[in-house]
């Protein structure tokens, strides 16, 4: 019963290269226990490297996206363990969310309800995020008596600057969809009737770019947020030669399309990837 239950908190199917993963607790709002994170890891696992996933979407099933991690199962439970259990569990949902973090295909956070506290590691960890106008964003961490760790200090601070993060943090006031694509907390909030339309249009966007671009791309704009100017343009000139090392091909096909066809214009879209 027990490995049902594991492997059912997590699902997934795959349409046209699209992966649409699942928080699936709808009725704990989908709160992260430690069985949900170590299906989760085992999930993208499972689909980072299949061929026929160009990208993959994060969502939750009923009325929430992920309201954080689980107060019983994730804290009370573990730390009744001891310290050992604590930093197993701790282990359990780092990873996954590091995983996600540099996973190889683009990655994109469908927040269609309620998003808390541990649910911004997640968040983070998903190149792009679309977000229901009616989806509710809360640190309510200050409301119980604790900060909001678990990386949610330092997401809020990335994504919404000084000032928005300390007001979301010391009020624990939530904010709607509208108000996190404002601070830049998700790229666009839109209804809630049109979230899974707008994302399969991003979806498709992306899968119509060069996957190694792609891959290099996402990896080096994570990479030097966390670097000098010069430390970053050295490390993309590095990387830009080991992506046409790599993928000449696409590289080249691009160039001629552009300059021998003149079939293509760089700025207002993608080559043909048909005719590599």
């Amino acid at each position: 019963m027990e490995d049902r239950t594991e492997r059912d908190s997590v699902t997934y199917t795959v349409e046209d290269r699209i992966a649409w993963v699942s928080f699936n607790r709808p009725d704990k709002r989908n709160c992260m226990s430690p069985a949900l994170n170590r299906r989760m890891l085992e999930v993208l696992e499972e689909l980072e490297f299949r061929e026929d996933v160009g990208v993959l979407v994060l969502t939750g099933e009923g009325t929430a996206w992920s309201a954080g991690m689980d107060l019983e199962q994730y804290f009370r439970a573990s730390e009744k363990e001891g310290l050992g259990a604590v930093r197993k569990a701790q282990r359990e949902a780092y990873g996954w969310w590091e995983r996600l973090r540099w996973f190889e295909k683009p990655t994109i956070a469908m927040v269609n309800g309620w998003c808390f506290g541990g649910a911004y590691g997640p968040l983070f960890g998903c190149d792009l995020a679309i977000a229901a106008e009616e989806a509710q964003f809360g640190l309510s961490e200050i409301n119980w008596g604790i900060l909001p760790g678990g990386g949610a200090s330092k997401v809020i601070t990335e994504l919404t600057g000084f000032r928005n993060a300390m007001y979301h943090a010391m009020t624990g006031e939530n904010v709607d969809g509208r108000k996190a694509a404002e601070w830049g907390l998700v790229n666009e909030a839109v209804p809630l009737a049109g979230l899974r339309h707008r994302v399969t249009i991003i979806a498709k966007v992306l899968l119509g770019k060069n996957p190694t671009a792609l891959r290099a791309t996402k990896w080096a704009v994570r990479r030097v947020r966390e670097m000098t100017f010069d430390q970053s343009m050295d490390y993309l000139v590095r990387t830009q030669e080991a992506a046409n090392f790599f993928d000449a091909e696409g590289r080249n096909e691009a160039l001629r399309q552009f300059i021998d066809e003149k079939s293509f214009k760089p700025g207002l879209g993608a080559y043909d990837l048909k005719r590599e």
